[in-house]
């Protein structure tokens, strides 16, 4: 794949997952949608590595936001930041069962509420950049 071709597939791809991260947080199901919205900003994050990166063609294989945003070479406001901090932990917390307990607990429909606005702002930000 050429390199347009490539961070037009990451920014596709994050697309269709934030239709499903809505999907699925219209359907209550809170810890699988705090999860597509980790993958959303990974794949965002992915295809602004390639980009901003001239030599890049092929992203790493980590899903730590914090470590991708700075592989991207972005200046993150710390407001921005502070969301992508709490968004990182998604990942994991919905991905293996001895966190996932304690995970779906804190899914409250009013905590994932606030934090999908929370995604929602930063992949605002994100598509900015």
């Amino acid at each position: 794949m050429k390199k347009e071709e490539l961070i037009n597939f990451w920014f596709e791809s994050a697309e269709n997952d934030l239709d499903t991260m809505r999907l699925l947080y219209k359907n209550k199901k809170n810890t699988w949608s705090l999860f597509i919205g980790h993958l959303v900003v990974e794949k965002l994050l992915k295809g602004l590595i390639i980009r901003n990166n001239s030599d890049v063609l092929i992203v790493p294989k980590i899903h730590n936001l914090i470590l991708l945003s700075q592989k991207a070479k972005l200046v993150v406001p710390n407001k921005i930041k502070e969301k992508i901090q709490v968004i990182n932990t998604f990942n994991i917390s919905a991905r293996y069962d001895d966190y996932k307990k304690t995970f779906e607990e804190k899914c409250t429909d009013s905590y994932t509420k606030n934090q999908i606005n929370n995604i929602e702002e930063v992949v605002k930000w994100l598509k900015e950049q």
